[in-house]
């Protein structure tokens, strides 16, 4: 099964890509790990992906959507994949659907994870990240051993700038007003299935795998 997982900054898409992809064997495809990696095999895509981030510009839709294709054409994406955080627009959702297509593929379901801005704040403004080796921790759902230093290399734990609780709401606003034509967008195509990005790993799995289960997948 092809999946895409919506849902706003904190909504924990993330963790569930990583979960559901051990569990169904789904491709997880990050486009922002794709890019890194079509660049460091010097893919003629990557090098078309570099001259735009040389410049400190966004990489061009019909790029993203390029390497996205290339990756899923893979022999591990015959279970299925699952894309997260794209499209994050109904521009881009047309694009993905079109160019799908003409390898004979499709979204076959949409997850969108409704979360309060209670719950996306609370999750971002209390991660920390190592400076050093970059391991991620959480002030309440998973602290370190010792306050402010990492578990695994001793580095100091910091609070990134764009997880600070102002830029978060910030954040929150902007992809709210991004992804609203999307949401419709799928709806219509009557593939979105909404759960509860409230709710805590485990259980927002169980909730998903019966979702999945119903289509049959085991």
């Amino acid at each position: 099964m092809n999946l895409v997982l919506l849902g706003p900054p904190g909504a924990g898409k993330g963790t569930q890509a990583k979960v559901l992809s051990r569990e169904f064997k789904f491709l997880h495809v990050s486009t922002g790990d794709m890019l890194r990696e079509a660049l460091k095999e010097g893919k003629e895509v990557g090098r078309r992906a570099k001259t735009y981030m040389d410049k400190g510009e966004l990489v061009p839709d019909d790029i993203v959507i390029d390497i996205v294709i290339e990756r899923i054409s893979q022999e591990d994406a015959k279970k299925g994949f699952l894309l997260d955080g794209f499209p994050r627009n109904e521009r881009q959702a047309n694009q993905l659907d079109e160019s799908l297509a003409r390898v004979g593929k499709k979204v076959e379901m949409v997850l969108y994870f409704k979360t309060s801005s209670e719950v996306s704040i609370a999750r971002l403004s209390g991660r920390r990240v190592c400076q050093a080796c970059r391991a991620n921790f959480h002030v309440k759902n998973m602290p370190p051993k010792k306050s402010g230093i990492c578990d695994y290399c001793g580095g100091k734990l910091i609070q990134r700038n764009d997880d600070k609780e102002k830029t978060v709401k910030n954040r929150l606003v902007v992809y709210e007003k991004e992804t609203e034509s999307l949401i419709g967008y799928y709806k219509e195509k009557d593939i979105l299935q909404e759960v509860s990005g409230d709710l805590d790993v485990d259980n927002l799995f169980e909730v998903i795998k019966v979702l999945l289960q119903k289509e049959g997948l085991k």
